[in-house]
């Protein structure tokens, strides 16, 4: 049975959907604030879920599709990291590193009282969660769920470069020509690049939920001083991220997901199968990065049962 959780959030944080209750609040972190966002009920028997958005510099918005989970009773937590959304500050590169981020994620579980939770993390968020696993060794963690994430900066430059391969050549010269130079800035430059996120990342569409689409503020400072300009130039704090070794020293249940035509390739995700003791992976067929957003039936079904199971 989990350990009900002590949320501490106002009367006026607290919003009443049709058989639904969300909870809206900010935490004090480094002299700003971080925003949360609860769903679900406060005491249940289930273990809360707790989400890692990726970026660095995105959003907890395309989360939002996971909120049917709380159909099963459960608490989910998502949140905005520092530097991005309505948890937004710029002017400060020097914060832009894992221990900035990893701490953030400590503090968080403090002021919620989560002593027991799954941890999902999705791409960056995915990264986070392996750094928290490995260097902070943290107690209550009833599984880890690793969305189309990594565990080499190294390697997924190495394997974005293959799938940029895939790309009409005078799109591949022109991204090899902007390697050269270090301007990714030209017209050409963002129209080969856009399209390769189309292929393995997301198209958004209209027809897309709503939060999907909702315009939000991104951290582009913090993208581009954590992780780099581009997703194949790791040039930030996150360039030597590299924890393959050591993911033996996770010792929880771990869950390993991603798609078929992911920015994390087979070959990514093989590497957290293969090096995690006792891990599960599940391949979505034809689905890109957002595989939450692409097959949302399925992958709230696999994690409905992967945390009943390890609950």
């Amino acid at each position: 049975m989990a350990v009900p959780p002590r949320l501490i959030v106002s009367q006026s944080d607290v919003v009443f959907l049709p058989n639904m209750m969300i909870r809206e609040g900010y935490m004090p972190y480094l002299g700003y604030k971080t925003y949360y966002r609860i769903v679900g009920a406060e005491y249940t028997e289930s273990v809360p879920l707790v989400l890692l958005h990726g970026g660095p510099g995105s959003t907890h918005n395309y989360f939002e599709v996971l909120d049917r989970l709380e159909d099963t009773k459960r608490m989910i937590v998502m949140y905005d990291q520092i530097g991005c959304g309505n948890s937004y500050v710029s002017g400060r590169p020097e914060l832009w590193t894992p221990e900035t981020w990893v701490n953030e994620l400590i503090a968080l579980r403090e002021h919620l009282g989560l002593e027991r939770i799954h941890l999902l993390g999705q791409s960056w968020g995915g990264m986070l969660a392996i750094y928290y696993l490995i260097e902070k060794r943290p107690k209550g963690i009833a599984s880890v769920i690793l969305s189309s994430t990594l565990s080499s900066s190294a390697l997924w430059a190495k394997e974005q470069h293959r799938l940029i391969g895939f790309l009409p050549e005078e799109e591949q010269e022109t991204i090899r020509e902007a390697e050269k130079t270090g301007d990714f800035t030209s017209d050409a430059c963002k129209a080969a690049v856009d399209h390769y996120m189309k292929m393995y990342a997301s198209d958004i569409r209209e027809t897309d939920p709503e939060c999907l689409r909702r315009e939000k503020k991104i951290g582009d400072e913090a993208y581009l001083y954590g992780w780099g300009p581009n997703e194949f130039s790791p040039s930030g704090s996150l360039k030597d991220f590299n924890y393959t070794d050591r993911l033996g020293e996770i010792h929880v249940p771990a869950l390993v997901i991603s798609g078929t035509n992911d920015l994390c390739t087979p070959v990514l995700a093989k590497m957290l199968y293969d090096g995690i003791p006792g891990a599960r992976w599940e391949l979505f067929e034809g689905c890109r990065h957002m595989v939450f957003g692409e097959a949302t039936d399925r992958y709230c079904e696999v994690l409905n049962g992967w945390m009943q199971e390890h609950d």
